[in-house]
């Protein structure tokens, strides 16, 4: 099985999304530089929502309230490599201001319906979650 990972789509509003919260990587030095979801690995004991909350307050300082997961092709999520996969939930912030405090050295607020989030150099096996996030915030802004 692979190792578990969770990330976290930083939105702002749960209820009619409009931009996501990039964060941008520091290490290691093939990611320095490229965009990403924030989150991490899942520690013993812990489930994923509960990791996925642990990792935002230790890499934004952010409590967030987590909305509906970003399904991904396999039952782990979404695949990052052979070895590892990542669960992605939206997420709201319900207090605190995001800051890069470990991992990022940037963080930017993007229009999810732009050119600007796409063009983002992501990690390669973020950009597809990205595509499928664009996806389903567009199928919900039609309804």
């Amino acid at each position: 099985m692979p190792k578990q990972i969770v990330g976290g789509a930083v939105v702002d509003s749960l209820d009619r999304p409009t931009r996501l919260l990039a964060a941008r990587r520091t290490a290691p030095p093939e990611f320095a530089g490229m965009w990403e979801f924030p989150g991490g690995k899942i520690e013993p004991g812990e489930s994923p929502q509960e990791a996925l909350q642990r990792e935002l307050l230790e890499e934004l300082g952010v409590k967030v309230h987590l909305g509906a997961e970003l399904e991904g092709p396999t039952s782990d999520g979404w695949p990052l490599s052979i070895k590892a996969s990542m669960r992605v939930w939206l997420v709201e912030v319900r207090q605190g201001m995001p800051a890069p405090l470990e991992d990022h050295d940037e963080l930017r607020w993007v229009e999810l319906m732009g050119a600007q989030l796409l063009e983002l150099p992501w990690i390669p096996a973020d950009r597809p979650i990205v595509r499928a996030l664009v996806a389903r915030v567009s199928v919900d802004a039609q309804d």
